[in-house]
């Protein structure tokens, strides 16, 4: 499970390790003594992360305006395509 701050707290660590779940999340600041973090996978929450945010500036996607779920789909992929153009080609 991998999970920002907001989700540090000594009993989701303990609920999640009892299932067999390998915890990474960002220690609070406020914490005393901060358990080691595997930078290598919390860096693929904040990839995860970005990519939303890329998403959100897409406004009919952000703001719902289509409202069938076929065009939303639709215009997910179409945005998608793009962030992924955008990354691709030279500037």
């Amino acid at each position: 499970m991998i999970a920002d701050a907001g989700y540090d707290s000594d009993a989701i660590r303990r609920c999640v390790k009892q299932r067999g779940i390998q915890v990474v999340i960002c220690a609070n600041p406020t914490r005393r003594k901060k358990p080691r973090l595997n930078r290598q996978t919390y860096r693929r929450r904040y990839l995860v992360e970005v990519f939303f945010h890329h998403l959100k500036r897409f406004r009919c996607l952000a703001t719902r305006f289509e409202k069938t779920a076929r065009h939303y789909l639709a215009l997910l992929h179409v945005a998608c395509s793009m962030i992924w153009l955008r990354e691709r080609l030279p500037q």
